[in-house]
Order: C-alpha cells, then sequence, then structure tokens
C-alpha cells in the first residue's frame, strides 16, 4: 500500500515538474519603424505590423538606415532561466531587453558590421526577465540594396532555444566555413598539379575557380566589411569575385570537355577583369546595382551547368558523367539560393554549403579517375618501351655481331698487308741484294758464300718473326741487326754508309712502331742501293727529348719528279706508298727533299704512341 503511494506520488511530481517548464514560443508578429542612422531610441510613433521574417526594402523601398522591431511575450515566471533566439539580423543589431542593452554590433553605421549569418542566442533570468509582459526592442541598421530584415524570435526552455541556435548556426556559419575550407583545400591541390603538371590546364583553371570561390565564400563568414570602407565596396567586390567565379567555371568545364573555344574564353576573362576595375574604381554604383551584372552572370552559371550535364550525358566518359552528376544536385540547391537572393523566397541562410561533401567526392572521383588514366598511360609506354628496347636490342646485338665480323676480316686484310710490307721492305730488300750479289760473283762462288747469303735473308725473316713477337726490343739493338745487313748491301754497291746513333740507348718503342721505324729505315737503305747511284750515303738516327728523328741522305742523282716530296712518294710505287703510311703511324710526316746532287729523307715522330 505504502509503495503505490510513493510510485502515485512521485508520477505526480513528475507531471508538474514537466508542466511547469515553459514551453517553447516562436513569435512571428512584431511591429515595426523606421529611423535615421544616428537615432539613439525607437520613435514613439510610425508602428506598423509585419509578419517575420521580414525584408523591410518591399515596405520602404530605398530605405538605407535603421528600423526598429518590437515583440512582446508573456513570462509566467521571471525566476525560471529562459532561452531567447533571435534568428536573423541583416545587417548589423543592437538588441534591448526591456529597456536594457544585452547585445550590439561592433558598427551600427558604415562600415556596417556583418551578422546576417549567425544567429544570436541569449539565456535570461530576473532581473532581466520579467514577470507578466516582456519587451524585446530590436534596432536592425541596413542598405535597401543588400535585402535588410529581420527574422523570427524563439523564446522557452533554454535547452530547446539553444539547440534551435546550434542548428542554425551549424546550417548557416559552420557549413559555409565547411564549405569555405573545402574549397581551399581542393584548390591548392589542384594548384599544385597543375604546377606540376603545366600542360594539364584544367587543373590550373579549377584552381583559379576554387580561388575566386573562396573570395565569393568569405562573404558568409565575414564578421566586417574589411579592408573595405563601405559595405557597398564589400558587395562590389564580391559581386566581381562571383563572375570571376562563373567565368572560370565555365573555362574548367570546356577543358575538362575537351573543348577549347578561345573567342569565348577571352571573353569571359574580359568580362570578370572589366567588372573588378568597375568595382574597384566605383563601389558605390556597382556594389547597390550588383544584379546588373551578377543575375546575368548566375544565369549563364546554370546554363553551362546543364549543357555540362547534358553532354556528359551523351559522352560516355564515365568521369566526365561522375562529375555531371555531382553538378546536378548543387544545381538544385544553388536555385534554391538564388531565389533566396533574388528576394522571392524569404530565407535567412543559403543551403548550397550542404552539397559540398557532394562536389568532394566528385572532385576526388576525378581526380582519382585522370591519376589512373595517367597511370595506364604510363604503364602502357612503358610496356611499349619495353617492346622497342627489346627489339633494339636485338637490332643492335645483330649490328655489332655483323660489325664485328667486318673487324674481324679488316684486322686480317690489315694483318696480310702489312706482312706483304714487310716482306717487300725487309725480306724483298734482303733478297734484291742477294740476287745482285750473286749477279756480280763469279763463277766459282763457294758453297759457303751461298750458305752466308741464305743465313743473311734468314736472320731478316728472323726481324719481321721477332720484333712482331716481342712486346718490347731495345732499338738499338734492332738498329745493329739492321746496320751489319745493309752494310754488307751497301758496300756490294761500292755504297760507303756513315751511321750517327745519338742517344737510343734503351728507347723501346714497341714490336709495331718498332718494326715501322726499320722497315722505313730498310726500304730507305734499299732505294739508295737501287736507284740511287751513290757512293755515299749518311744515316743518323738521334732522340731529342722526347721525339725521334731519322735521316737518309745520299749523294746519288736525286729522284724522278725532284722538288715536289708528295708527288714523288705517290709515284714511287709501293716502296715509298708504305714508307709513307709507316711514318704516318709513327705519328710523323715523312719529308723528302731530292736534288741533282742526291737525296735527302727525313722523319720526326714522338716517341709515345
Amino acid at each position: 500500500m505504502i509503495q503505490r503511494v510513493v510510485l502515485v506520488l512521485a508520477l505526480w511530481l513528475a507531471s508538474v515538474a514537466v508542466f511547469a517548464q515553459p514551453a517553447t514560443i516562436t513569435i512571428d508578429r512584431a511591429e515595426a519603424v523606421r529611423s535615421d542612422w544616428n537615432a539613439d531610441a525607437a520613435p514613439a510613433d510610425g508602428w506598423v505590423p509585419v509578419t517575420l521574417m521580414d525584408q523591410w526594402q518591399t515596405r520602404w523601398p530605398g530605405h538605407d538606415g535603421v528600423v526598429w522591431y518590437r515583440l512582446r511575450w508573456q513570462q509566467a515566471d521571471a525566476h525560471v532561466p529562459t532561452g531567447l533566439l533571435v534568428d536573423y539580423t541583416c545587417l548589423s543589431a543592437a538588441v534591448y531587453l526591456n529597456g536594457s542593452l544585452i547585445a550590439r554590433d561592433a558598427s551600427l553605421v558604415e562600415p556596417l558590421s556583418r551578422s546576417w549569418h549567425t544567429p544570436r542566442y541569449f539565456l535570461l533570468d530576473a532581473p532581466l526577465l520579467r514577470q507578466g509582459e516582456n519587451t524585446l526592442l530590436v534596432r536592425v541598421s541596413g542598405l535597401a540594396a543588400y535585402q535588410p530584415g529581420f527574422g523570427t524570435v524563439s523564446v522557452g526552455e533554454p535547452a530547446q532555444v539553444e539547440a534551435m541556435f546550434r542548428q542554425g548556426k551549424r546550417i548557416r556559419h559552420d557549413l559555409q566555413l565547411f564549405d569555405t575550407a573545402i574549397g581551399a583545400v581542393l584548390a591548392a591541390l589542384f594548384g599544385l598539379f597543375w604546377l606540376l603538371r603545366r600542360q594539364d590546364t584544367t587543373y590550373g583553371w579549377y584552381a583559379l575557380n576554387g580561388l575566386f570561390g573562396l573570395i565569393y565564400g568569405y562573404n558568409f563568414i565575414a564578421t566586417s566589411p574589411w579592408p573595405f570602407s563601405t559595405t557597398d565596396g564589400w558587395q562590389a567586390f564580391t559581386g566581381a569575385a562571383y563572375v570571376a567565379v562563373a567565368a572560370t567555371y565555365a573555362i574548367f568545364l570546356l577543358r575538362y570537355a575537351d573543348r577549347r573555344w578561345p573567342r569565348l574564353e577571352r571573353a569571359l576573362l574580359a568580362i570578370a577583369s572589366l567588372v573588378f576595375v568597375l568595382a574597384l574604381a566605383m563601389p558605390q554604383t556597382m556594389g547597390p546595382h550588383r544584379n546588373v551584372y551578377i543575375v546575368p552572370m548566375m544565369a549563364f552559371h546554370y546554363f553551362v551547368s546543364v549543357a555540362f550535364v547534358v553532354f556528359a550525358a551523351r559522352s560516355g566518359r564515365r568521369d566526365q558523367q561522375v562529375l555531371a552528376l555531382c553538378i546536378a544536385l548543387p544545381l538544385l540547391t544553388a536555385l534554391y539560393d538564388a531565389a533566396v537572393y533574388l528576394g522571392v523566397v524569404r530565407g535567412t541562410g543559403f543551403i548550397g554549403s550542404f552539397t559540398s561533401p557532394v562536389m568532394v567526392l566528385g572532385m576526388g572521383f576525378v581526380l582519382a579517375h585522370r591519376f589512373v588514366g595517367a597511370m595506364k598511360r604510363v604503364e602502357g609506354f612503358n610496356t611499349e618501351l619495353q617492346r622497342e628496347v627489346a627489339a633494339a636490342t636485338d637490332e643492335l646485338s645483330t649490328t655489332l655481331s655483323r660489325q664485328h665480323a667486318l673487324e674481324l676480316s679488316h684486322s686480317r686484310a690489315g694483318e696480310r698487308l702489312k706482312l706483304v710490307r714487310d716482306l717487300h721492305d725487309g725480306f724483298g730488300g734482303t733478297l734484291v741484294g742477294a740476287i745482285a750479289r750473286l749477279e756480280q760473283a763469279p763463277e766459282s762462288t763457294s758453297r759457303a758464300d751461298v750458305v752466308a747469303l741464305l743465313k743473311e735473308m734468314r736472320e731478316d725473316l728472323r726481324l719481321v718473326i721477332d720484333s712482331t713477337a716481342q712486346e718490347q726490343a731495345d732499338l738499338a739493338a734492332l738498329i745493329a741487326s739492321l746496320r751489319h745487313r745493309a752494310g754488307r748491301l751497301l758496300e756490294a754497291a761500292d755504297i760507303d754508309a756513315h751511321w750517327q746513333l745519338q742517344d737510343i740507348d734503351g728507347v723501346e718503342l714497341g714490336s709495331a712502331r718498332s718494326l715501322d721505324l726499320l722497315r722505313l729505315l730498310q726500304e730507305a737503305l734499299t732505294n739508295v742501293f737501287k736507284h740511287s747511284r751513290a757512293q755515299r750515303v749518311n744515316v743518323r738516327v738521334a732522340r731529342i727529348g722526347e721525339r725521334m728523328q731519322l735521316q737518309v741522305r745520299d749523294d746519288g742523282r736525286g729522284l724522278t719528279g725532284a722538288g715536289d716530296s708528295t708527288r714523288s712518294i705517290e709515284g714511287g710505287g709501293a716502296g715509298f706508298a708504305s714508307m709513307h703510311l709507316r711514318a704516318q703511324r709513327l705519328g710523323g710526316v715523312l719529308q723528302v727533299a731530292s736534288t741533282a746532287d742526291g737525296t735527302d729523307l727525313r722523319l720526326d715522330f714522338p716517341l709515345a704512341a
């Protein structure tokens, strides 16, 4: 029995507590009166009833200044905390409760503070709050060109009213701030992509569109018209930013659709630039008359969006279709915002910021799609490059094999030619001398003499073998052997040979260069023996610093064509041609001076190869 009584008593107390709480009411009826900028108090008469939300330019066209709004409500208990929500004041305001100032914007005259995008919340209690009738007086400062007005007022339970305040602030201010932040991130991201890839101008135009979008979007969160000194200057600049947004947006969609319309692009940029210049030069005109240039660009903005949606639906490209879908939804909200802006719909804020996450997803997909497409092209390029490299490698391998075979063939031919020249210059000269000696020898030449002659020929052949087989050989020793054989040859022709060897001990030219020098010297002495009819020949081999000098001079009859050594060498048969080539291989130039008094052959070449 006692438990039932306690339960009933608890339920009764709970119901009393619930019904004792003040109900939240929304006041949409008020009185309004206009006054000038410097009015410190509301006029005593001239009040007219209005319905909230109120925009006074429809009642008092052209009125720039102050409008006072007066609202009343009944308060059952002044000691119960009560929440007060002033939903909308445009542009700036001061709020009075029962004659006491409870809120005031920083500037109620030009340049006006900008508090239209944020509701106001107050927690009221005694002594500001009165038992019975309470009067709320709101001073609103505004300009007729920018839709000044006053919204509804809610009074009631603090938690409920504060929740309404937070929701309104989140929609009208926080989402706009979030939308501006998203625009900044996307603009920076696409701007970075454009800086890294200048040839893809689509990224650059979107980044520029995002930059102007930031300037325009700041209008929904700014609390003052700074850096401009008047509201007209701020509104003119904001309107010019919107024109630039529409122009760059159209160019971005054209580029994304792979279209290039230079005349239209130049015209759009010229219009945007002109509006910016006029906005800065004539803010008092461009601000109040902003609809003259904003409304046509707004219509163009919507037209371009619809045209791109239709184009994307027909194109078949998935990325364009996704972007078109992301444009279509914001386009619907933009129509509502346009109606609010033009005053067709009486609203306290714009809802375009609700679609910013959709645009983020869309642009993220577009960016990812273009990146994946670029990666696929890179992968395809790499695959094609690998195929081309493989084909080029095979072709190069075949070419190198063919070149190697040609080089082997040339090397063998060169070796054969060298061997022929060596035999001609060395063994051939010895053979000529042997034949001459045998022809001049008496018929009773002994067998020993013939054998000795054959041994000389063997020694000359051995010179070819030794100089080729040995990498390093002392030049003095090689010349000594040649001097012995050449001396016997010249002696058979009654030619007196005088040798001068200067500082050549220890000189090593290498097998190939040594053989070239010996063969050149041997061919020169053979020519003296065969053609000169000389009585004396002087041979000089000297080392002068890091160079070698060779001179062979005889007192014979000279060469045919004397005076022109080049022609003499070229026309002197295989011997002179061989001597010339050997001189080139040694790094020198063979010089031959021939007169009726004899022939002078000179060669100067470096020791180093």
